[in-house]
């Protein structure tokens, strides 16, 4: 008998997927912190937000799949233990080197909400499934923004370190809290590991629907990751702030955030077409803010609520889409998506990082602005084939 997605268990999975994400983001506000205390550029520095987003990718090819064929109840168990050893590493580190190392196992082990998207979505009837994973997206990312407000002070009063034994001590509390409080769910699929990673590709070949949503949000992701990455360096050489205000701007990434629930239930009314390509103008209108605000924080907070919202509505949107599709299969669905998702994050990473370097925040608003004309030229170009 299927579990009933409850309210309790359904806020239980957001509040769980933001508090498990925040672990990919505490860095990004403490990178100029850490590049002091190894005396290493800026660019080198922002190796550990670009491994922790490759081992986030990496754990959603490899671990996310095993949600088809193995228990979620016994999955959370090695991964929290992965988890919980990888942030006590991450805080001990004595090297940049070992930093970038057990940040991508940091981003490996937290991989793990990604479960509970395709889960709200496998418990809930196709009436109300645009609402839960609403909700549990807007889990995702607030704790993605959140994280970086609570480190960008932690980091700047106790210390970079301290966040992440904060951290540690936090997961093992939730994998507590889980293990009681979820249900157990034991899926269907009775063939081999490597055959349910063959699968993957077939998945990938077979829905065109799906190519074109992760394309489409990962430039979308590339872009935020991106901003984030640099906004640091930026508030250091253009206004003396130092990581407490950087991390600062999530609150106002977090009124982005909420209206997730909002396009959630927009999905079930208003077709989706129309929604990617409305998310994909306010992205590039955030962009265009940010190109002509490199030196006014109101500026910069105004368009970093346009774009955290234009992302979380296109996010959701494409969301949706897949998963309408493909029920024994949403978690192999959700890998490839979230997969082709987090390699735009770790591109746009790297990318802004170089743009800085060379061209500071023109060059990361200007590749921003690029990311957004392509997301719209390929909706308007595709959206007659109605592939969504």
């Amino acid at each position: 008998m299927k579990p009933t997605l409850s309210n309790s268990l359904l806020y239980l999975m957001s509040i769980t997927a933001g508090l498990v994400v925040a672990n990919l983001y505490y860095s990004q506000p403490l990178l100029h912190l850490i590049s002091v205390e190894f005396n290493v550029s800026e660019s080198a520095v922002s190796n550990v937000a670009l491994f922790t987003q490759l081992g986030y990718a990496f754990g959603l090819l490899f671990i996310i799949p095993l949600g088809d064929k193995i228990s979620n109840h016994t999955i959370l168990q090695y991964d929290f233990g992965l988890m919980i050893i990888a942030l006590l590493a991450t805080a001990f580190s004595n090297s940049l080197l070992l930093l970038i190392v057990s940040s991508f196992f940091v981003g490996f082990s937290s991989s793990i909400p990604q479960l509970f998207v395709p889960m709200a979505a496998q418990l809930s009837n196709s009436e109300n499934r645009g609402r839960s994973i609403g909700i549990v997206m807007s889990g995702l990312l607030i704790g993605i923004l959140g994280s970086r407000i609570i480190s960008g002070f932690v980091g700047e009063i106790y210390g970079w370190r301290t966040m992440y034994f904060a951290a540690t001590a936090l997961m093992l509390l939730l994998f507590v809290v889980l293990m009681f409080k979820l249900p157990k769910l034991t899926p269907n699929y009775k063939g081999s590991y490597s055959s349910l990673m063959r699968s993957l590709w077939y998945y990938f070949k077979k829905e065109p629907s799906l190519r074109l949503a992760t394309i489409k949000s990962a430039l979308a992701f590339a872009g935020l990751c991106a901003f984030w990455t640099t906004l640091v360096f930026l508030m250091e050489e253009n206004f003396n702030y130092g990581s407490s205000v950087t991390g600062a701007f999530g609150l106002f990434g977090i009124i982005g955030a909420f209206g997730a629930t909002v396009v959630g239930k927009l999905n079930n009314k208003v077709n989706k077409n129309k929604i990617i390509l409305i998310s994909a103008f306010l992205l590039l209108v955030s962009w265009v803010v940010f190109l002509v605000s490199a030196n006014s924080l109101v500026g910069i907070a105004i368009g970093v609520i346009l774009v955290d919202l234009g992302l979380q509505a296109l996010h959701i949107t494409n969301q949706n889409i897949i998963f309408s599709k493909n029920e024994d299969a949403r978690n192999r669905v959700n890998t490839i998506y979230m997969v082709g998702f987090f390699i735009g994050g770790a591109l746009g990473t790297s990318l802004g990082a170089i743009m800085w370097q060379h061209f500071k925040w023109t060059g990361v608003a200007s590749l921003g602005i690029f990311f957004s004309i392509l997301i719209i030229g390929i909706q308007l170009i595709y959206n007659k084939k109605n592939y969504s």
